[in-house]
């Protein structure tokens, strides 16, 4: 690796762990800068996930006292989302690198509109969990795993639709399920990890550079979030992420 993509990744995760810190979404930028240093797409998105995964841990860890007691539930919920991320992880691995390219772009435009839309998304499922009645455990844990199967596929936008569907599927307050999101979203990251360094589908080089610059950033974060406003960081990803589908899309289907 030379000492010009090693200042690229370093300074995507630099640029990813700040965006995280302040908004979330830092998939959009960091997995784009892999396949820009030449990672194949699948080597790509494991080495990603691998860089950016200690963020969700971090975050789980900051809002400790929010986690739920250690319920059936909450229990099912954990084995679930780590079950999830597994088989997302083998489905990605198992699939041939032509296969994996081609929904690319619609996955990145996805995860973009995901993002651009989160708030309205929250806003709403929220709102109705307040009416709602309470779903079954294996309901509520069926509807999590597809999210978190997708979580260990390609994981761009995964916080935004955990939120979702634990707003609609937990009776607690915001706080105490974007801790409970957390601590999912650790499970499906370190599930999926594992078995992407497991089979060797990591770049260490590469993922090294990406993860001392997220972790520079995600330490950065924790500083600009007190005089950068995180809306002017979301409109940056929602155009870098608009930016960006239309780049891969220019690649791998025309």
């Amino acid at each position: 690796m030379d000492i010009q993509t090693s200042l690229l990744l370093l300074a995507a995760g630099i640029a990813g762990g700040i965006i995280n810190a302040l908004a979330g979404g830092a998939t959009l930028i960091t997995f784009p800068a892999m396949l820009a240093a030449g990672l194949p797409a699948v080597i790509a998105n494991a080495s990603n996930a691998v860089a950016i995964s200690p963020g969700h841990l971090i975050a789980a860890l900051a809002d400790r006292g929010k986690l739920p007691p250690p319920t059936p539930r909450t229990i099912s919920f954990v084995l679930v989302s780590t079950l999830g991320g597994a088989i997302g992880a083998g489905v990605l691995l198992l699939l041939p690198e032509r296969l994996f390219v081609l929904p690319v772009p619609a996955l990145i435009g996805f995860a973009t509109l995901l993002f651009a839309f989160a708030p309205q998304i929250q806003s709403r499922t929220i709102g109705q969990q307040k009416t709602a009645t309470l779903p079954s455990t294996r309901a509520s844990a069926a509807v999590l795993g597809l999210a978190c199967v997708y979580g260990g596929f390609f994981g761009a936008g995964l916080g935004v639709i955990l939120t979702a569907v634990l707003s609609v599927t937990e009776p607690n307050d915001i706080r105490a399920i974007k801790a409970l999101k957390n601590l999912l979203a650790t499970c499906v990251s370190l599930a999926a990890t594992l078995i992407f360094i497991v089979q060797g589908a990591v770049w260490w080089p590469e993922t090294s550079a990406m993860l001392l610059g997220a972790m520079a950033g995600g330490y950065a974060g924790g500083h600009l979030i007190r005089v950068l406003p995180a809306n002017i960081v979301r409109q940056f990803v929602i155009v870098a992420g608009a930016v960006m589908t239309v780049i891969y899309a220019a690649r791998y289907w025309f």
